[in-house]
C-alpha cells in the first residue's frame, strides 16, 4: 500500500457545528489511514510522495447511507405517485427482472459506472432478492473500489406476482446460500441483512433474520416510518406493536447487539424517537425521495437535539441524485420547510451540519470514517475547480467554495477519489 501526501485547499469536519478548512494544506496517509491535517508538511513525512491538487478543494469521501441499486434504471419516474402505489407500479416490476443475471449484469454496470463519477466513497445498498443478481451487483463494486454494504432483499409477502419469496424459510435458506457463497471472497464489498420492510416479511421471517444477524455478526438495513399509509398498514399488520418501530423490535431487529441502520423515519413519534436512540439505530435521512414521493419531512433537528445517528440518503430512485453533497443541499432546504411551517422550535440545518451528516454521520456505520483528523480512515475526494460551476471569485474563503459546492457542485466535478488510502479515480 502506497504512503502519499495529498496537498490543497482542504475541507473536513471536526464536529457537527465546525468545518476546519487549511489553505495550502497537507493530509498524510500511511497505511490506509490519515495521520493529520498540517499546514507544514512535518519533517518526518516530508520523503513520502506528494500528490498537489494545487487549487482543488480536498473533501472526505461522502456516504451514501441508503441507494437502491436495481432502481437506478429508473430514476425519475413515477414521482407523481405515493410510496405505495409507487413500489407496484414501478419498483417491483422492474426488480422483477433481476430474475435475469445477464440483465442485472448490464443493468448494474450503469449502476457502478455513475458511482465512480460521484464524491462518494461509501454506500450502504440494496440489492434484490435475486442470490446470483446481488453476487454479481457486489463483484462489480468490488472491482470499482468503493467500500461498501450490500443486503440480498428479504420479503415474503405483499410483493409482487414475480417477485416474492415462497416463505420465511425459503427466504431464510437463499440468504444463507448468498452468506456462505461469499464468505472471504472480498476485501471491500460486506453483506448486510436486508428485511425490504415490515409490509413484505412475516413476523417469522423477520425473527429468523435477527438470529441470522447475530450469527453472521452482520449489521441490517431497512425502512422505517416513511409514507403515512405504509404506517397504517404496519398497524394493521402488527396490532400488537406500539409503533412502527416497535414492531421490528419485538422480532430482535432493531439495534442493540445488531448494528441497524433505518432509512426515512419521516413520521417517528417521541416514543419511536427514543427507542432509537436506546437501541443506538442509525437514520438514514433521504430529502429528496421523501419530497418526490410525497412521504413528508423527517424532523432531523429533533433527531439531533436527542443525539441519534444521522447519515443521509440519496434513496434512489425514490430519490433522483446520487451525489450526497446534493443530499446536503436537499437536507438543509426541507429542514427550513419544517422549521417555517411545522416546528419553528427546530431551526433548520446549517451548513456545517448538513456536511457533516454526509461525511463523518454515514461514515461512522462503518467505523472511523468520514473525516482526516488522524486516525480515520483514508477517503478523500479532490473536488474539480469551481470554475466550472461558477467563474472564480478569488476573495472566496474555502467555507463558501465548499458551500457553492454543495448547492451547485454535480457528479462531473470530482477529478481524484481515494479509498482507504488507494487512488481509484
Amino acid at each position: 500500500m502506497e504512503n502519499f501526501v495529498l496537498k490543497g485547499q482542504i475541507c473536513y469536519s471536526v464536529s457537527p457545528t465546525e468545518i476546519k478548512t487549511i489553505e495550502n494544506g497537507y493530509i498524510v496517509c500511511v497505511d490506509g489511514k490519515s495521520r493529520g491535517v498540517f499546514e507544514k508538511l512535518p519533517s518526518n513525512y516530508q520523503n513520502l510522495t506528494i500528490k498537489d491538487f494545487g487549487d482543488h478543494l480536498i473533501i472526505p469521501g461522502l456516504t451514501d447511507a441508503h441507494v437502491h441499486a436495481p432502481q437506478f434504471e429508473f430514476r425519475t419516474l413515477g414521482m407523481d405517485l405515493e410510496l405505495l402505489d409507487w413500489l407496484n407500479t414501478h419498483t417491483f416490476p422492474t426488480e422483477s427482472k433481476y430474475a435475469d443475471v445477464e440483465y442485472a449484469n448490464q443493468a448494474y454496470q450503469q449502476f457502478v459506472k455513475e458511482l465512480v463519477t460521484t464524491p462518494n466513497t461509501r454506500a450502504i445498498i440494496f440489492g434484490t432478492l435475486h442470490v446470483p443478481a446481488t453476487i454479481t451487483l457486489m463483484n462489480q463494486l468490488e472491482a470499482s473500489g468503493h467500500v461498501t454494504l450490500v443486503g440480498k432483499v428479504n420479503m415474503d409477502r405483499n410483493g409482487f406476482e414475480t417477485l416474492e419469496e415462497e416463505n420465511a424459510g425459503n427466504s431464510i435458506l437463499k440468504t444463507v446460500e448468498w452468506l456462505e457463497s461469499i464468505q472471504g471472497k472480498y476485501q471491500r464489498t460486506m453483506p448486510i441483512i436486508t428485511p425490504r420492510f415490515i409490509p413484505c416479511c412475516t413476523d417469522e421471517l423477520t425473527k429468523r433474520l435477527g438470529k441470522l444477524a447475530c450469527k453472521y455478526k452482520l449489521p441490517v438495513q431497512s425502512h422505517l416510518s416513511e409514507n403515512l399509509s405504509e404506517v397504517a398498514w404496519v398497524k394493521e399488520l402488527a396490532p400488537e406493536s406500539k409503533f412502527y418501530g416497535d414492531a421490528y423490535d419485538r422480532l430482535g431487529l432493531f439495534g442493540d447487539d445488531i448494528q441497524t441502520i433505518m432509512a426515512h423515519c419521516v413520521w417517528s413519534s417521541e416514543e419511536e424517537i427514543a427507542l432509537m436512540k436506546d437501541r443506538n439505530v442509525f437514520v438514514a435521512h433521504c430529502p429528496s425521495s421523501n419530497t418526490h414521493l410525497s412521504s413528508g419531512i423527517a424532523p432531523i433537528r429533533k433527531f439531533m437535539n436527542n443525539g441519534l445517528n444521522i447519515a443521509l440518503g440519496s434513496d434512489i430512485a425514490g430519490g433522483t441524485h446520487t451525489s450526497i453533497l446534493r443530499a446536503m443541499a436537499d437536507a438543509i432546504q426541507v429542514s427550513k420547510l419544517y422549521w417555517r411551517y411545522i416546528d419553528q422550535n427546530d431551526k433548520p440545518l446549517t451548513i456545517e451540519e448538513a456536511f457533516y451528516l454526509g461525511t463523518i454521520g454515514g461514515g461512522s456505520f462503518f467505523g472511523k470514517v468520514g473525516s482526516f483528523s488522524e486516525g480515520y480512515e483514508f477517503d478523500a475526494v479532490v473536488l474539480g475547480s469551481d470554475e466550472n460551476i461558477l467563474p472564480q471569485r478569488p476573495e472566496l474563503t474555502l467555507l463558501e467554495r465548499l458551500t457553492r459546492c454543495i448547492y451547485l457542485g454535480d457528479n462531473q466535478n470530482v477529478a481524484a477519489k481515494f479509498v482507504r488510502g488507494q487512488q481509484i479515480v
